[in-house]
């Protein structure tokens, strides 16, 4: 009897422990529009759902009662409705959500080197690799007990509004930016915002010295334009560690970090992370 007592005790505080993790998770900030994200109440009981979204894997986290799917918006997505699928033991269903539009504006930039703006064929060859790397590093998921959903901002220096804007680099339009440019001297320290494994790392055509750390759950990180990478592949990494420095290297037109954030995929506004998120 005493070692059933024990044995229901530890269930009751695991389960109490399990609870508190669940209570503790960060979320982003809700922005339903492209290149934001959706918290989507999905149905679920004690284990979590399995939802899919884009055919990518979208993270779920337990809140109040109720699993939520926290949703990557792709910035190419059209306002209107959309559906995520969601598997349980009881079968697959489809749970919809809106988006709705939103205005980005055009920066015009112009960069020295032409060839960042039309590549040569040897260029392009090289870029398809470094995609084909960057996709890979992007889409990672990997399951994790208490995902942890809100970031610390990798460097100090001025956060610009970039994201989202459509760019135009010597009068030629090309994609529009994915992430957040933080303005800061050439050396400056940049920090791990959480827990994570580094998944690439090296010289890239446009991004120039590039890492990529995955968080887990469908969270990835990107950092662009680095004058020096402190880490490697498959290091592990607590929050503040020192991933880099600071640079001025690919397709810029001085030092800051490029800081981009992926969920489910999806590059979405790494504002929505940040514990003083400004919404609009």
């Amino acid at each position: 009897m005493k070692l059933k007592s024990l044995l229901i005790a530890v269930s009751v505080v695991g389960l109490s422990m399990i609870g508190v993790a669940q209570a503790a998770v960060g979320l982003p900030k809700e922005n339903r529009v492209p290149g934001g994200i959706a918290l989507v109440p999905v149905p679920g009981a004690d284990i979590a759902p399995t939802v899919i979204f884009n055919t990518h894997r979208v993270a779920v986290v337990r809140k109040d009662d109720q699993w939520l799917a926290v949703v990557g918006i792709p910035l190419a997505e059209n306002p209107g409705e959309l559906k995520v699928k969601v598997s349980t033991p009881d079968g697959t269903t489809e749970v919809p959500f809106s988006i709705k539009d939103k205005g980005y504006r055009t920066q015009n930039i112009t960069v020295k080197n032409q060839r960042h703006v039309d590549p040569n064929p040897t260029d392009l060859k090289r870029i398809a690799g470094e995609t084909k790397r960057s996709d890979a590093a992007l889409s990672k998921f990997t399951p994790t007990t208490a995902p942890s959903l809100q970031l610390m901002s990798p460097v100090e220096g001025v956060r610009s509004d970039s994201y989202g804007s459509r760019r135009v680099f010597n009068g030629q339009p090309r994609n529009p930016h994915s992430g957040m440019d933080i303005a800061a001297a050439k050396g400056t320290p940049i920090r791990s915002p959480a827990a994570g494994t580094v998944v690439e790392a090296g010289d890239f055509f446009f991004n120039g010295n590039t890492l990529y750390i995955d968080h887990g759950d469908g969270l990835v990180t990107m950092y662009c334009h680095l004058d020096t990478i402190k880490v490697k592949p498959g290091d592990r990494l607590a929050p503040g560690d020192l991933i880099g420095t600071v640079g001025a290297t690919g397709r810029v037109t001085g030092p800051h970090l490029h800081w981009g954030v992926a969920l489910n995929r999806a590059m979405v506004d790494p504002a929505l992370f940040l514990e003083a998120a400004d919404v609009k």
